[in-house]
């Protein structure tokens, strides 16, 4: 039985993990026969926002304790993520990965990455261990893998932009469908970055775990 980590940003798509991204990749893991563990890294979120309103609100949350709540309690800080346990990656999307797993939503191709989900990453690379990463979350690649490594966010210009400036080669690409870097073993599917629809976003989330665990 295959066993991936899951790195979690968060709770709410506006300043954590996108909960639908989140669950359906647990869901697509369990249904193709894989155990997974979430993970995530235990400080503080950048900033929490209401989302009735989409306005930012004068909370300080933890990003650990804050995804706690998508994994019911089921979760390890990311100090704890050792590659060497575990088949693959998967990182969902949502703002938080640009927020809280890096600065990516106010760095541009400029940004930082947490140093625990930098390492994280790169230790599943180096063991050339296959990584999905959905949604925004592809934004983290250029700075995991080698110059030319390649991924998608869907079809936004500015942000396809950021990581071809990053060293990505960014491939266009339908909600429905994944990119794979065959020599790098990672994929990555636009999710809400495109969908419309839950059904939009469960179809390409599917694609992208199930040949995760083919790879």
């Amino acid at each position: 039985m295959k066993k991936v980590a899951v790195i979690l940003s968060g709770c709410g798509v506006y300043d954590g993990a996108e909960i639908h991204e989140a669950v359906l990749c647990l869901l697509h893991l369990a249904r193709n026969g894989a155990r997974y563990q979430c993970f995530a890294p235990d400080q503080p979120q950048h900033h929490v926002i209401d989302h009735r309103t989409g306005e930012e609100i004068g909370e300080r949350r933890n990003v650990l304790t804050e995804a706690a709540r998508i994994a019911r309690g089921d979760i390890q800080p990311l100090s704890e993520l050792n590659a060497d346990d575990f088949d693959a990656l998967l990182l969902p999307g949502g703002f938080g990965a640009a927020k809280n797993l890096c600065n990516f939503a106010f760095e541009g191709d400029a940004c930082d990455v947490n140093h625990e989900v930098l390492a994280a990453c790169r230790a599943f690379a180096k063991a050339r261990k296959p990584a999905g990463y959905c949604c925004i979350a592809p934004v983290l690649m250029p700075r995991v893998y080698p110059a030319g490594v390649k991924g998608t966010i869907g079809t936004d210009a500015a942000v396809a932009e950021a990581f071809a400036a990053m060293g990505g080669e960014h491939i266009g690409c339908a909600v429905t469908d994944v990119v794979e870097d065959a020599h790098y073993q990672v994929i990555s599917t636009p999710a809400y970055m495109l969908a419309q629809s839950i059904t939009e976003a469960d179809t390409g989330i599917g694609k992208l775990v199930k040949r995760l665990l083919e790879m």
